[in-house]
């Protein structure tokens, strides 16, 4: 039986650190699922001055928990099993992953397809997610069950405490984001039930972002000429933000607190983890966009106080909201 869902997803448009959130909570849980997406997202922890990346895999597995990939998710077979054999050699106990025999395959023509076709237009990252989930739709996919070794197929029922991961973010959903600079699934809280779930269930829905804004691939609202700006540039180095996933470097913004506020009215979240700011204070810079207006603060206090002060006063209600540095615990 299912006592409680807790969900973890990012407010802007990825890479916020939601590994990071996951695998410092996961040892509450008694299992971690993730729910969308496939090895297009990435997943970077670090345990004590270690670090592990995953692309597909919960990061439940860091904490020897039961992690579950969900029929909305869609699988490279050779990847999964890269991820695999790459988390055994490290000591990690495999038999721990399961995935939906529901789950669709990404199959090398789809990768053809989005190399040829996507990657270059709208700046994917070449895995054949698109393809993947649109031959989905079409009702012409290849499942999960046919590929996947039955030792790792998940044919049980959730039970117990269960916390969701997601991959990319709420202005990247494929409902709600800037289509069609956007990722091919749904994104937000709400799609995790396809794990199977009431949404009765779901206790907490926690979001994640930065103290500033970044984007990979192509997207007007975030335009190349952003690059110019040697403080930005500056936030790019010293944050270390390069795709996980890709390795290409991420197009960085002063934090929209606009886009922040619409995401947690809309997504219903109860507690709010902003992500890197110590990034702030190494470069001694304090800047948000608000009304289209550039604010500039003295102190990283002084601009956390702001933004508390202007969530709980637009939400109407005390919001739960944790500031944290780059690799600190929560």
């Amino acid at each position: 039986m299912i006592n409680s869902v807790d969900i973890i997803f990012g407010l802007a448009w990825g890479d916020e650190g939601k590994g990071k959130i996951s695998n410092a909570i996961s040892k509450n849980y008694d299992i971690v699922c993730r729910w969308n997406g496939g090895p297009n997202a990435g997943h970077t922890v670090y345990l004590g001055d270690k670090k592990y990346k995953t692309h597909i895999i919960p990061c439940g597995i860091f904490q020897n928990k039961l992690s579950v990939i969900g029929p909305n998710c869609v699988i490279n077979v050779d990847k999964f099993f890269d991820e695999i054999e790459y988390l055994q050699k490290e000591g990690f106990d495999t038999s721990l992953i399961k995935v939906s025999p529901k789950a669709h395959i990404i199959t090398e023509k789809h990768i053809q397809y989005d190399l040829n076709f996507l990657k270059a237009k709208l700046g994917t990252t070449g895995q054949g997610i698109a393809p993947a989930y649109g031959d989905k739709m079409l009702r012409i996919g290849k499942l999960a069950k046919n590929y996947i070794d039955k030792n790792y197929l998940w044919d049980g029922e959730l039970y117990g405490n269960i916390l969701c991961e997601g991959a990319q973010s709420f202005w990247l959903d494929i409902n709600y984001g800037d289509y069609p600079y956007v990722t091919s699934s749904e994104t937000l809280p709400y799609s995790a039930c396809s794990l199977g779930f009431s949404p009765k269930k779901i206790k907490d829905i926690i979001g994640v972002t930065k103290i500033y804004d970044t984007k990979s691939g192509v997207d007007p609202l975030f335009p190349e000429s952003l690059w110019d700006d040697p403080e930005l540039n500056m936030l790019i180095d010293i944050g270390q933000e390069f795709g996980s996933t890709t390795g290409r470097k991420r197009i960085v913004n002063w934090l929209n607190l606009n886009k922040l506020i619409d995401s947690i009215k809309i997504s219903g979240v109860t507690k709010l983890i902003i992500n890197k700011c110590d990034i702030l204070e190494k470069i001694h810079t304090y800047k948000l966009f608000q009304n289209n207006n550039l604010y500039k603060f003295n102190t990283l206090q002084t601009m956390q106080s702001f933004i508390r002060n202007q969530l709980n006063h637009i939400l109407h209600e005390s919001v739960d909201i944790t500031f944290s540095g780059n690799k600190e615990h929560i």
